[in-house]
């Protein structure tokens, strides 16, 4: 028990990269998801087929390639573009490049979701809204959106999770400065020290797991606070019933 003690003290500043990496790509994403999902459904054919590729080209190809895609395009422009403007510090740093891939990633994987849930709204209410004299901005805010972001939370749910669980290949793909060490860096560098495979990788697992169940709470809460005026679903019963 000491022993594993002493190792969750070692993990411990270790999982705030990790929740760093989330909590500054989720915000941005969430927003530019909802961009895309609109420009994907948009009568315009020129904003929609920009729209699909986007979420296309991100969805269809590995997070660990697009890591290195950056880093390689924004280490080519660090002579002619980074350099002179004295931000190459800033843009080659994994704590700038790392939220900036995760969010243009979960973004098209998000607005895939909202994609969906904006097909799932029903065209009577919008109907509805558009006689009762609603302008568009209207009908999104009142009747679009509420219903959007109801259908589209327990798989964006999800989404916000698999990020967090993404995260750990930040620093697996980006180069590690100075002391910074995430989870699975952390791990790594324990691993080779000792050869200790059964304890460091639960151990950073355990982390991961319990993040997981706080953003599971946190977005239930959120969730419940959604849908408070719909009829609550009948709880289950996990002792049989002797009396009626």
């Amino acid at each position: 028990m000491e022993v594993l003690l002493q190792e969750l003290a070692v993990f411990a500043p270790a999982v705030w990269f990790n929740i760093y990496f989330a909590a500054a790509s989720i915000p941005l994403g969430f927003v530019f998801a909802v961009f895309l999902a609109l420009g994907k459904a948009s009568r315009n054919p020129l904003i929609s087929r920009l729209s699909r590729t986007y979420i296309y080209a991100f969805r269809g190809s590995p997070l660990f390639i697009q890591f290195f895609m950056f880093y390689s395009l924004a280490l080519s422009l660090n002579v002619g573009l980074w350099r002179p403007l004295s931000v190459s510090g800033l843009v080659l740093h994994p704590l700038f490049i790392g939220p900036l891939v995760l969010m243009l990633n979960t973004a098209a994987y998000t607005a895939e979701i909202f994609y969906g849930a904006l097909r799932a709204v029903p065209r009577g209410e919008i109907e509805a809204a558009r006689a009762y004299g609603m302008s568009r901005t209207q009908q999104f805010r009142r009747i679009i959106w509420p219903n959007l972001i109801r259908l589209a939370w327990p798989a964006y749910t999800n989404e916000v999770v698999f990020l967090f669980h993404a995260t750990a290949l930040v620093y697996l793909a980006l180069p590690v400065i100075g002391s910074q060490r995430d989870l699975m860096v952390t791990a790594k560098d324990l691993f080779e020290r000792d050869f200790n495979a059964y304890l460091h990788f639960p151990v950073a697992a355990l982390y991961f797991l319990a993040v997981s169940l706080v953003i599971f709470f946190i977005f239930g809460l959120i969730y419940r606070r959604l849908v408070r005026h719909l009829p609550a679903a009948p709880s289950l019963r996990w002792a049989p019933r002797w009396l009626r």
